[in-house]
């Protein structure tokens, strides 16, 4: 997978979030679902943060350790 493909799985995950949730990000604070798209799409250090949790994550569900 090329880092646009994660970014677009990612960005399709976040899509998906209630727009009234919002995620908080160790010391940079809470964001809604439009301004983690925006960090992803502009490639930001929050975006880029965002797209390693979530990869992150979906590969411990895909190896089992999560939810297994």
């Amino acid at each position: 997978m090329t880092s646009e493909d994660l970014k677009e799985l990612v960005i399709a995950r976040l899509s998906v979030m209630p727009p009234n949730r919002k995620i908080a990000i160790g010391g940079y604070g809470e964001f809604t679902k439009e301004e983690l798209i925006h960090e992803v799409n502009n490639d930001t250090e929050i975006g880029k943060k965002i797209v390693e949790i979530e990869i992150s994550f979906i590969r411990a569900v895909a190896q089992g350790k999560i939810y297994g």
